[in-house]
């Protein structure tokens, strides 16, 4: 008798109509050593995302250039001259000294060796042979690949905004797609699609086929972001949610982190789009122990597919005689009998309560992405190099990312993303009356700022995954991301507004932070609760579902 006290009971037979997914993940454990194997999975195809979404950073820089005098007969005028005196009588110089970019004299000017001599009316030319540039910091890049500068420089530019118009539109493509086909075959659509076009955009032998390449791969990468932050959370229980939360961002924060020292090592542009590339081959190697989503299988009717990978779950996990409770014909009754219908983004507004809760999670995602990029693209000060700065930017986020661990748990989901919207609101209000010369104080409380902005995104991942109900979950997720890739496209457009005043775009990122924060005090908190399994669990059947599972633990189920 003494042996059987401490056993968890049974659940008895009469309690398995009102079961939950989440009585199942309690019976196989919620977060053993599958839950775990599907996290680290989800982490090593993670890790090449952040790396591809900074790339740019490096691949489009511009490094110092002039005219190419090699085919200038200088000699020919004043004989033997150093290469600085052929520079100094071909190439203009700029009001710091340095050597102009763009243009060189019409002609070698006779007595530029004259320091007396005032050349500013010699005519100018553009450059007719191409540039030289400086190698020291990067071998290679677009700029230097296909002469992206002076008046073409622009295309630098467009090339990043290209990138994130393919990430955009995979967003809601994805979304779709894994929420009719499944978590699982989506995931592998993604990796193939994202390396293929990757490790093709290094063989470009044109800059129109680089950049559409790359559009082709933020397309096709976005799959990744989308389908492994919700696989992750669909197969954990209510306790360990936040814990995949954090570490779905830490995965973010540490190819943050790594790009800067691959960037460092690597410096040709076709080298580095490969190297950064190259996890996608370990994550597809990695692909066949990724399971399937048994929540969507479910709430899909496929009870069959489900059983077999819920008894693998227990198995791994080492929990037996569990087999009746995962029975096909119990787990069907977890899901209602709309579990056959197909689901679109047009169920996300057919109903009211589903409708707002798009409208505010949307409204939110815009926000958080358009403050997170704004202030990231806007930090400077620190008076270190491109590499250094770059590592610094990922570290600030680590302390981010514990705080995010107990916050949730202690405060929720609601004020924690509210509260660090407010939080980065207020930084941004503040820098603008930090006068610029004082760069060590704005640079701190910019890097507050950012760390306030990272919380929110941590935070609204998870938070996101939370409200939506699994039917649509994928299909909430796509439209979220989406409407969030916006705001990271529109984001540099908001900080050349500095053009027009100093703290413009400050102001407006300081109201687009207050206006998300207070969006988000409107959403439901979700800690401690089950998720939604069907759109009428959101519109008014959730808080039954929470009471029968509290009930169902309290008597021992």
């Amino acid at each position: 008798m003494a042996s059987t006290v401490f056993e968890k009971p049974r659940r008895a037979p009469q309690q398995i109509g009102n079961m939950k997914f989440e009585h199942v993940l309690e019976e196989i454990d919620g977060f053993g050593r599958f839950q775990k194997m599907v996290l680290l999975l989800s982490f090593i195809g993670r890790f090449t995302l952040p790396c591809h979404f900074l790339l740019n950073n490096y691949i489009t820089s511009i490094p110092s250039h002039h005219c190419d005098i090699s085919s200038v007969d200088v000699e020919g005028f004043f004989g033997n001259l150093s290469q600085e005196q052929k520079l100094a009588v071909i190439i203009p110089q700029q009001e710091d000294g340095s050597l102009a970019s763009c243009h060189m004299f019409h002609e070698p000017q006779l007595y530029v060796l004259d320091t007396e001599s005032n050349f500013s009316d010699a005519p100018l030319i553009q450059c007719p042979n191409g540039w030289e540039f400086d190698n020291s910091t990067f071998i290679s890049t677009l700029a230097t690949e296909w002469d992206l500068v002076c008046e073409r420089r622009g295309m630098n530019k467009a090339v990043v905004t290209i990138f994130f118009i393919g990430v955009m539109s995979g967003a809601p493509i994805f979304g779709s797609l894994s929420n009719r086909y499944g978590r699982k075959p989506m995931l592998l659509v993604s990796y193939v699609l994202g390396t293929c076009f990757a490790l093709a955009s290094v063989f470009s032998s044109s800059f129109t086929m680089f950049a559409v390449l790359r559009f082709f791969t933020g397309l096709s990468i976005t799959g990744i972001v989308i389908v492994s932050s919700v696989l992750c959370v669909e197969w954990v229980d209510i306790r360990n949610r936040k814990l995949v939360g954090v570490v779905d961002s830490v995965s973010w924060t540490f190819g943050y982190m790594v790009l800067p020292g691959i960037a460092y090592c690597v410096r040709d542009w076709r080298w580095l789009t490969f190297t950064v590339t190259s996890p996608l081959a370990v994550a597809l190697i990695s692909w066949r122990w990724v399971p399937e989503s048994a929540r969507w299988l479910i709430a899909n009717g496929k009870l069959e597919r489900a059983h077999y990978y819920l008894k693998k779950c227990a198995a791994i996990n080492k929990k037996k005689g569990v087999s009746s409770i995962i029975k096909p014909e119990v787990l069907s009754a977890i899901i209602s009998e709309n579990g056959n219908r197909k689901y679109s983004y047009l169920d996300l507004a057919r109903t009211p309560k589903m409708r707002r809760l798009a409208l505010l999670t949307g409204a939110t995602w815009y926000g958080v992405a358009s403050i997170y990029y704004g202030i990231s693209f806007n930090i400077k000060g620190f008076g270190l190099d491109l590499y250094l700065n770059q590592f610094l930017f990922g570290a600030v986020e680590l302390p981010s990312k514990v705080l995010i661990y107990f916050l949730l748990d202690q405060i929720g989901r609601r004020k924690t993303e509210t509260g660090s919207l407010l939080m980065a609101s207020f930084c941004l209000l503040v820098n603008i009356f930090i006068p610029h010369d004082q760069w060590i104080v704005r640079s701190v409380i910019g890097v507050l700022g950012k760390g306030f902005a990272s919380i929110s995104f941590g935070t609204l991942v998870l938070y996101s995954s939370e409200l939506y109900p699994t039917v649509i979950r994928q299909n909430g997720m796509g439209y979220n991301s989406f409407l969030g890739r916006m705001g990271v496209a529109l984001a540099p457009l908001i900080l050349l507004l500095d053009d027009v005043w100093g703290h413009l775009s400050q102001v407006i990122l300081c109201a687009i932070a207050l206006f998300a924060g207070l969006v988000a005090s409107q959403l439901p908190e979700t800690r401690d609760r089950c998720l939604p399994e069907t759109i009428e669990d959101v519109e008014g059947t959730s808080k039954s579902q929470d009471e029968k599972y509290k009930e169902d633990r309290e008597n021992g189920g």
